[in-house]
């Protein structure tokens, strides 16, 4: 087998193959090591086994590890605003109007291709060079996305979305004035049943449907325009732009959920990602970043009356 081989000794009595090897080798995802097990590049005392194996305790292993391949993705030097780097974090403030990952319509000049130029040296996931996208934002949302550069990062920062310890502030501008001021939207969202491209809240039990909830509190009310800040504890598709049009409250710019007829000019919605609260993998520690609103949004707050 082409690879890197190495040798361990596993010493935990009880203890799942899978899970042992995850600790002994944190570098490497448990479902890394899954994988790599069910391929027969990990023998114990010679032979293959299954990730369940119950562990006797001093055991010996021989694993194979693929070496890291170069993706299909193709880098591309285009600019990025970082506003936190180390050895397994990226934290960018992603602008409208790039899509996160390749996708059939976007297959070059994404957040993705940007990373791969910006780090040639990248570790990589799952035995790719590519970077490990914890959290995705809309292409016409701006604002603080995290991105792992290994496996190891990944995991502990999916965990965190997951525990839901990652606190996330959005600002959204949208139609009217708000009531009440602030609240928790709690509705399930799934595919909307008579056009599957678009989300919406699903009332109806017999169809699918996954609970999301949004936090929100006023910031400024205008003549007839309100700027929030929005928390969403989870994070479906679309999720806070789909929340403000089912409460009557759609955001501006917005032309899948907002108004047809856009009473302010804007080639994007108003959604921005301003604020992120994480711990950071190296140490654990609690760390949080703003971003500031790009001007084109900064400009129609400019020109709005506050009442």
């Amino acid at each position: 087998m082409a690879g890197q081989h190495i040798e361990l000794k596993l010493n935990q009595p009880g203890e799942r193959l899978d899970r042992a090897l995850a600790t002994a080798r944190p570098d490497i995802s448990r479902m890394q090591w899954q994988r790599l097990i069910k391929a027969g590049m990990v023998l114990v005392n010679g032979r293959s086994a299954r990730p369940s194996l119950r562990l006797e305790g001093g055991e010996q292993i021989i694993a194979t590890l693929p070496e890291t391949t170069d993706t299909e993705l193709k880098p591309q030097p285009i600019p990025l605003d970082i506003r936190y780097e180390d050895a397994d974090i990226l934290l960018i403030n992603k602008p409208a109007g790039m899509v996160v990952h390749p996708a059939p319509g976007h297959e070059d000049s994404t957040l993705v291709n940007a990373i791969l130029a910006y780090c040639p040296d990248l570790p990589g996931i799952g035995g790719e060079r590519r970077p490990g996208i914890v959290h995705r934002l809309d292409k016409d949302t701006s604002g603080l996305i995290l991105v792992a550069k290994h496996d190891q990062a990944l995991a502990y920062l999916q965990a965190q979305f997951k525990e839901r310890t990652v606190k996330k502030q959005y600002l959204a501008l949208v139609e009217g004035h708000v009531q009440p001021p602030a609240a928790l939207i709690d509705a399930p969202i799934g595919r909307d049943p008579r056009q599957r491209k678009k989300m919406s809240v699903i009332t109806n039990p017999s169809l699918t449907a996954r609970p999301a909830q949004t936090q929100y509190e006023t910031v400024t009310t205008y003549d007839d325009f309100t700027l929030l800040a929005c928390m969403p504890l989870t994070g479906r598709t679309h999720q806070i732009r789909v929340h403000l049009a089912y409460i009557g409250y759609p955001i501006v710019g917005d032309a899948i959920y907002g108004r047809r007829k856009q009473r302010i000019r804007l080639k994007r919605h108003f959604l921005h990602a301003a604020r992120l609260t994480f711990r950071r993998p190296s140490d654990e520690q609690e760390m949080t970043f703003e971003a500031e609103l790009p001007p084109e949004l900064q400009q129609v707050l400019d020109e709005l009356n506050r009442v």
